[in-house]
């Protein structure tokens, strides 16, 4: 749907706060996050998000804007997901009708495995004026935290979110990036062990607990939420 002419509506800012580290988020999100009216972020209580204390980090001002919180609940319930996510829908419509410029906070890259996608689509849908604001994704930053290329020459890199692509996808060639495998860790684990290649976790990563793993060994099983796994065919060394 072609977006209408608005006039004095306000326009939403889908903005990716990068993996952890504040110093990771780009200008154009400092300046954007700045220039709004108000602040919106996963949970409950937004200010208590992950993304919400990244940002804060790197623009300590936001703390003195008006901030709500978006629950979005972490279940494969369709419909459940449907209705919070026209529920936060309609709920920012509201706001830009008023003329705000409305700021929704997401870890890493908006573009990626991203909540605010859902609501973005919608927004846009309605007609309203929204624009995603990239962020560095995770998985980069990992990277760089292992010292270590992500993909090089005609390397090939692959994305696999499920137990079910990981036994299928570690025989590809290049580089696995393994993500949002959550309770599912202590299987992917598992699969890991014997795959013959370069295996690198990174919990938390750019968080004031990073933790970093070489070897199918570090995969415990008892890994947070924010825990992606870099599985290569080379054998990068450990940082020194």
């Amino acid at each position: 749907m072609m977006e209408r002419e608005h006039g004095g509506m306000g326009i939403l800012y889908g903005i990716g706060v990068g993996p952890g580290d504040p110093e990771l988020m780009t200008l154009k999100a400092v300046r954007l996050i700045r220039s709004c009216d108000l602040i919106a972020a996963p949970g409950p209580d937004g200010r208590n998000s992950t993304a919400y204390r990244i940002a804060l980090g790197a623009v300590p001002e936001i703390g003195e804007k008006p901030c709500v919180g978006m629950e979005i609940p972490m279940v494969h319930d369709r419909a459940r997901l449907k209705a919070a996510y026209d529920q936060a829908a309609d709920q920012i419509e509201a706001w830009l009708k008023q003329g705000k410029r409305v700021a929704f906070l997401n870890l890493g890259d908006v573009t990626l495995y991203a909540t605010y996608l859902h609501i973005h689509r919608r927004i846009r849908e309605r007609g309203y004026q929204a624009e995603l604001i990239n962020g560095v994704p995770s998985f980069c930053a990992a990277a760089a935290a292992f010292q270590t290329g992500l993909a090089e020459g005609h390397e090939q890199l692959h994305i696999l979110s499920r137990p079910d692509q990981v036994e299928a996808g570690l025989s590809l060639p290049g580089t696995k990036v393994i993500m949002k495998s959550g309770s599912r860790m202590e299987e992917t684990g598992r699969l890991l062990r014997g795959c013959g290649q370069q295996v690198l976790l990174a919990e938390n990563c750019g968080m004031a607990d990073q933790r970093l793993g070489w070897g199918p060994e570090a995969v415990t099983g008892k890994e947070g939420y924010y825990t992606l796994i870099l599985v290569k065919e080379d054998q990068p060394s450990r940082p020194g």
